[in-house]
């Protein structure tokens, strides 16, 4: 039998863009609820509301046409989002504010299960407080607008979502099961277009973000499926895989698959309408676009069994992987992926010791991953492909196979030795450690143990195509490294790396004699 209909314009909706229509919306869910579940349909028409409770066993159907859209708070007359609950691990906890809190959000459940948000209408995320405000034509200024809003280097409003009837989120999810989204359109969602944490049986399918920061946090979640989604978000990354301690405790991230996805760095608003704007430059970090697809920064909790696979990356930054602050990464693999105008690393594995977590949180691990059939095109060449780990805790039985990677190239081993301190982004140090000032030894690149996890973080590298370090057993079968100008730096820097094997490799050698610059490896083979 089909589930019961509840039309929010039964409950009072205007839908008419203007009229707030948060009690009417919320009275319709409540009601599916009551009855034991239901379908709570969004006809065509534009319904600004604040905060809207979730409940377990319904759907939201947008039709086509339809927009639930963030409304502008009245914060003098207390008017606007919940406000955010207290985190059990303490204000801040051992993770970002955003991870903190989710009840300051457009869209928000706890412990729900039986639930999902499908249909070809939109979710407009208006007055979410992210990095930057996005307006379209015809529409009202922002009232937290400032004279620079919305240039790069402007975080006035970063911290909005920490102010009362703020909100900073278009979809938090915690704790809850069975979840499913798809099909809708999700424009400016602040920062966090969806945060889902503690969430199992999740499935995200065709859906088309177009962002101000994260598109879709994935923290401390079992059995996802993303698939089939276009996701642009230039400020931040398009889907980003996290273990953070924002439950209270260590959660993996697990059973995970990503599939048939397109993410990119381009203009904001230039995905949806489909200009697909390449002109945006540099992020709220100071770096190029981000828009890329990552597993860590957040990881307290351990990622194991995650395929990601058929997958296009344009005009932003190459695929990361990253434990920081205590997790092992285990039992991955990465196939079938093309990439464009990569604006760092085109491959980034990095083992750090930020270690924010409680007192005694280990040195991680990351182990047993497999990158493959992946084609690259006119990459950065500044800081080459990465496998980076920490003394005495090395990267650990990592393959690639069928790689290509063309770079832009076009540097020198004097620009590495010169850097200025300014060249090593200091967004990324973030005091944990003084910088490096040149000139320098090209090859003496520094370690920066607790700094945040980028590739930009040490600076100019003296390999042209990869550099690894702290690494041991890693296999290149089929990979060729080829650059669009001439660069004088050594191809292959490694150091600190045992077990390393070369099969069928192509390096771009030019006027040199050997491809590699070697510091304490053991068991290097070359092989033709």
């Amino acid at each position: 039998m089909p589930s019961a209909l509840f039309n929010v314009r039964d409950y009072g909706a205007a839908g008419d863009g203007v009229s707030l229509d948060t009690h009417a919306l919320q009275k319709a869910i409540d009601d599916a609820h009551a009855t034991g579940g239901g379908t709570v349909h969004f006809p065509a028409g534009t319904y600004p509301s604040y905060t809207l409770h979730l409940r377990s066993r319904i759907s939201l159907l947008l039709e086509p046409g339809a927009t639930l859209l963030a409304a502008y708070p009245d914060p003098e007359s207390q008017t606007g989002y919940d406000l955010p609950e207290a985190s059990p691990s303490g204000e801040k906890g051992y993770q970002d504010f955003g991870h903190s809190h989710f009840r300051n959000s457009l869209i928000y459940g706890e412990d729900l299960e039986q639930i999902s948000i499908v249909g070809f209408g939109a979710i407009d995320g208006l007055a979410l407080a992210g990095a930057h405000h996005v307006s379209r034509s015809g529409e009202p200024p922002s009232p937290f607008q400032g004279p620079n809003h919305g240039d790069i280097d402007d975080f006035h409003d970063y911290d909005l979502g920490e102010l009362p009837y703020q909100a900073n989120k278009a979809i938090a999810l915690k704790n809850c099961r069975s979840v499913t989204l798809r099909d809708f359109t999700l424009f400016r969602g602040g920062h966090f277009a969806l945060l889902a944490t503690g969430v199992d049986n999740l499935t995200i399918d065709n859906l088309k973000v177009d962002t101000n920061r994260d598109a879709l946090d994935i923290d401390c979640c079992r059995n996802v499926r993303i698939s089939n989604c276009s996701i642009n978000s230039p400020h931040d990354d398009a889907i980003v895989l996290k273990t953070s301690y924002a439950l209270n405790e260590l959660r993996p991230c697990e059973n995970i698959t990503i599939a048939n996805c397109a993410v990119s760095g381009y203009s904001i608003g230039s995905l949806i309408d489909g200009t697909y704007d390449r002109s945006f430059q540099r992020a709220t970090d100071n770096d190029g676009p981000t828009g890329r697809i990552k597993i860590g920064t957040e990881s307290n909790g351990d990622f194991r069994n995650i395929a990601i696979t058929n997958c296009t990356f344009d005009h932003c930054r190459g695929l990361a992987l990253e434990t920081v602050d205590g997790a092992t990464i285990e039992d991955v693999v990465v196939s079938n992926i093309t990439m464009r105008d990569i604006v760092n690393a085109p491959i980034f594995l990095r083992l750090g010791a930020r270690r924010r977590g409680p007192e005694g949180t280990p040195i991680g691990k990351l182990r047993r991953v497999s990158i493959s059939n992946v084609n690259v095109h006119d990459a950065d060449s500044r800081y080459a492909s990465q496998i980076v780990g920490e003394p005495g805790h090395p990267i650990e039985d990592i393959s690639f196979h069928n790689i290509r990677i063309q770079y832009k190239g076009g540097l020198t081993l004097e620009q590495v030795a010169q850097q200025p301190e300014a060249l090593v982004n200091p967004f990324f140090l973030r005091a944990a450690e003084p910088g490096v000032v040149g000139p320098r030894d090209p090859y003496n690149v520094p370690e920066r143990p607790a700094a945040y996890p980028e590739p930009s973080m040490f600076g100019l590298l003296p390999a042209s195509a990869l550099y690894a370090r702290h690494a041991t057993n890693l296999r290149f079968t089929d990979v060729s490294f080829n650059l669009i100008q001439p660069d004088e730096r050594t191809p292959i820097v490694l150091d600190d790396v045992r077990d390393i094997q070369f099969r069928h490799c192509h390096f771009p050698l030019e006027n040199k004699s050997t491809p590699f610059h070697l510091t304490q490896v053991t068991n290097l083979q070359n092989l033709p």
